[in-house]
């Protein structure tokens, strides 16, 4: 391992000079590396077994030295690993050709016998990743690495034949030294395998190089990998303290002597450097050879612009590494000033303001996108979420994508950051239990490292229900992942999300700084009293069940019913036997105000997991969701939005159709989901009464409700004024399409997306929702249909399909923009006996 030294400079004063460093290209390039991949789908049996990790342990564990603190590092055995897949002159041009992020289970097809479990798509087995590239002769000298965000799951990796090194967690971020291997000048072949296997998952985790990668250039003297450290432990309107740690590598052979440039600027929404604030130089920093050095700084930043999730100002630290005053490194590190506080007693403080987290849990998949990781379809999320009144997410049960940080940053969203879903004791038999011995130190050091500098993050989890708790082991390990939590950050709180009782009163609750309860609304009080220091909130609430437009009648209250058909009904009464509707966690949070707030299973829909059905059941996705698989919210989401948004004037109206020929006469009930405290039902005209909410009512209820066909309306009130108003009309019969783009521009990039949703409606717009229509999809122009939904946990139909049915009025069609063409994209959809549809999308 290289030697670590630390220099420290303090700069008590904002420089207020512009830089001065002389002008000239920057020596570090990162450039994508997703396009011109070739992939195929298994292997011989022979290299099948050879390449088993359990064969090839000791080559994988020599990766990721540098983050090995507690234990002995693994040196690379001798020799090479050879495999024939890695060969330069290997044939792969039989391969696929495909561009990376690349899930390759979510084209399917779903298997109707498959496990449920795991979204019955093909994620399971061994895939191979094949690319040809060059770089130039110049780079002779340069040190040369290999980002890979995330690869599903034991990754290996060659270069010209030549084993590079490996790592298994598929959630995990990490970078491979490619220097000793590469031809500058000359052809060069990356191979990668990746190995999925069977029972590893309790849900649907992808497969295949589903996030990006990068191909990173230094010089010999270069910051190191998330080799910057910024926080702001004091933070005020009128100045802010700004720690800087940069650490330093020197791969060459000889001792260098380096001056540390700091130089901090506002950063505008669009990532361009703003406004200069101050900067810092630390001059003589001895770096010996081969080995790295810990340059400090400490300035003063007057009337910062604080990072709050209303104006989420960001800025960035450009550090430049100098050497004889040529300059050898520069980098970039986005950041936030704000301070975070969790209170005991009150919960948690956002620059010295209460803020009640308002959360969700949600998993790695983009719906019908699968794992492959889009900027746009995470931004879309985010997006609806806020809109719901969300502002934190909880990333169950494993470390997010880069990309999805980066855009809470941006949008203003609070961050839980997780990292395992088990430690020892494992919850499938091939799960990371197998690896948490040797790789937890080296993930989780990993994943602080790459994730510390966001002004997001507020809680960083160290597991998930862990079956570990309540055993000697559990104590010990959580007390480990804190430690090594409070050596990369001591910054941010630690957490974890326990499902025993007992954990928040046999110890386990003093390895943590925050204490999270999954599903114990009941035993808030309890905790606090046997742990008045402690702060508390719902690490993990409600998971009601439901499908969106299902309406069970006659309706019940008692949670295990509403299931009929594969379905859940969608008045929002029905959870497994270990969860509780919203309204119960609701009343465990008001009941106690010292809880910080919750993290909802879950925000979407996602694939696996179809509770309360077997897995054997013909359902691919989940009911947990508060928005459907597709994007489309249910009935939930407004119950949450009047609760989390009560200055929001609005009103829901449940059940959201009004079409029930069958049931003229009987007892159809309406609740109503509103931020007002009261609220009046009309029925064509007739008032069905007037109903104020009471203590620890959430929903108003109007249980008597005879159907007849017409309108219903409601007309909310708020301290005694009219406050916002709904309608809901029985339709006509289906007559028309209607298609909505989310998006009329996008990027000509290959990238962006535009979500268009496909109604179905009469002849006055109104959509019908109990209309099922086949519907067919057509293209042209720079443009590809990539994916379509409706939200039907059930609906075993490609993704990639261009015909679908539609599911209680809805279809959404995934419009991808083609690379570098720009113009006008259009979509058709056609229907039997239906007016058909087109939308213009503009790529540019």
């Amino acid at each position: 391992m290289k030697k670590h030294l630390v220099f420290l400079c303090h700069c008590a004063a904002a420089i207020l000079s512009c830089p001065t460093f002389a002008a000239q290209a920057a020596p570090r390039e990162r450039l994508s590396f997703d396009s011109d991949w070739r992939f195929t789908k298994g292997e011989p049996l022979y290299l099948n077994e050879l390449l088993a990790y359990t064969n090839i342990q000791s080559w994988v564990m020599s990766t990721g030295s540098q983050f090995v603190k507690d234990g002995q590092t693994v040196p690379r055995p001798s020799g090479n690993l050879d495999a024939s897949c890695a060969h330069p002159d290997f044939d792969d041009s039989g391969w696929q050709q495909v561009t990376l992020p690349h899930d390759w289970a979510i084209a399917g097809p779903f298997d109707p016998k498959g496990p449920g479990d795991t979204g019955k798509l093909p994620w399971e087995g061994v895939g191979w990743y094949r690319k040809h590239f060059t770089i130039p002769a110049s780079d002779q000298g340069r040190r040369i690495y290999l980002d890979i965000d995330g690869a599903m799951s034991y990754a290996n990796v060659w270069l010209n034949g030549q084993y590079v090194g490996g790592w298994p967690y598929g959630y995990a971020s990490w970078q491979l030294d490619l220097t000793p291997f590469i031809k500058p000048g000359a052809d060069n072949v990356l191979a990668v395998r990746l190995d999925n296997p069977p029972d590893s998952s309790r849900w649907y985790p992808g497969a295949g190089i589903y996030r990006n990668i990068w191909l990173e250039k230094t010089a010999p003297m270069h910051v190191g990998h998330w080799g910057t450290y910024v926080t702001t432990p004091d933070a005020a309107p009128s100045a802010a303290t700004v720690n800087i740690q940069v650490t330093v590598d020197n791969d060459s052979d000889s001792d260098a002597t380096l001056s540390v440039k700091n130089e901090i600027y506002e950063l505008n929404a669009d990532d361009t450097k703003g406004k200069f604030v101050a900067a810092s130089t630390t001059d003589g920093l001895a770096v010996a050879a081969h080995a790295n050095q810990l340059s400090e700084s400490r300035l003063i930043v007057s009337n910062p612009r604080l990072w709050s999730l209303e104006k989420p100002q960001r800025y960035v630290v450009v550090t430049s590494v100098e050497q004889d005053g040529q300059l050898d490194d520069q980098y970039e590190t986005p950041f936030g000033i704000r301070t975070i506080k969790f209170d005991a007693n009150r919960g948690f403080f956002l620059n010295g303001e209460h803020v009640p987290l308002n959360g969700v849990c949600d998993h790695a998949d983009l719906g019908a996108l699968g794992t492959a990781v889009n900027t746009r379809g995470l931004e879309r999320q985010i997006q609806i979420l806020k809109e719901m009144g969300c502002n934190a997410i909880r990333t169950s049960h494993n470390p997010p994508a880069p990309e999805l940080l980066d855009l809470c940053d941006r949008m203003g969203m609070l961050v839980m950051d997780e990292s395992f879903d088990c430690w020892e004791r494992g919850k499938r038999p091939n799960d990371y239990h197998l690896l948490f011995k040797d790789w937890h130190e080296k993930d989780w050091r990993a994943e602080l490292r790459r994730d510390r500098n966001h002004p997001s993050i507020i809680l960083w989890s160290i597991g998930n229900e862990v079956p570990d708790q309540g055993s000697p082991a559990g104590l010990r390990i959580g007390a480990d992942l804190t430690r090594i939590a409070h050596e990369e950050d001591p910054t941010r709180p630690t957490t974890a999300a326990c499902d025993h009782i007992q954990s928040g009163f046999d110890g386990f609750q003093n390895n943590l700084d925050v204490f999270g309860y999954n599903y114990k609304p009941f035993e808030y009080a309890l905790v606090h009293a046997a742990n008045p220091g402690l702060p508390i909130f719902g690490s993990e609430t409600a998971s009601c069940i439901s499908t969106r437009g299902e309406y069970d009648f006659p309706v019940q209250t008692n949670k295990d019913d509403g299931k009929y058909g594969f379905q859940v009904s969608s008045y929002d009464l029905s959870a497994p036997p270990w969860a509780t509707i919203p309204d119960t966690e609701f009343k465990g949070q008001d009941d106690n105000p010292f809880v910080a707030g919750e993290f909802v299973w879950t925000g979407f829909d996602y694939l696996g997991e179809p509770t309360p059905y077997n897995y054997d059941a013909p359902s691919r996705s989940s009911y947990f969701g508060i928005v459907d698989l597709a994007g489309f919210k249910k009935d939930r989401f407004y119950l949450y939005q009047a609760r989390w948004r009560p200055d929001f004037p609005m009103a829901h109206i449940v059940p959201q159709n009004w079409n029930w020929p069958d049931r003229i006469g009987q007892i159809t009930p309406v609740y109503v989901y509103t931020s007002g405290d009261s609220a009046e039902l009309f029925l064509n005209g007739q008032s069905q009464g007037l109903l104020k909410k009471g203590r620890d009512q959430y929903r108003l209820c109007w249980n008597d409700v005879k159907y007849q066909p017409g309108e219903l309306k409601v007309v909310a009130y708020k301290n005694g004024r009219e406050w916002a108003a709904s309608v809901l009309q029985t339709t006509g019969p289906a007559a028309k399409l209607v298609l909505t783009p989310d998006r009329k521009k996008i990027t000509a990039d290959g990238r962006d997306l535009s979500f268009v949703t496909v109604a179905i409606t009469d002849k006055d717009g109104r959509v019908v929702p109990d209309a099922q229509n086949w519907l067919h999809f057509a293209v042209s122009g720079p443009g590809e249909i990539v994916a379509t939904d409706n939200g039907d946990p059930t609906d075993l139909t490609a993704f990639p399909s261009h015909e679908r049915k539609a599911f209680h009025g809805l279809c959404l069609v995934i419009v991808r923009s083609e690379p570098g063409e720009a113009g006008a994209i259009r979509l058709t959809a056609i229907a039997d006996n239906l007016e058909q549809a087109t939308a213009s999308i503009r790529s540019k």
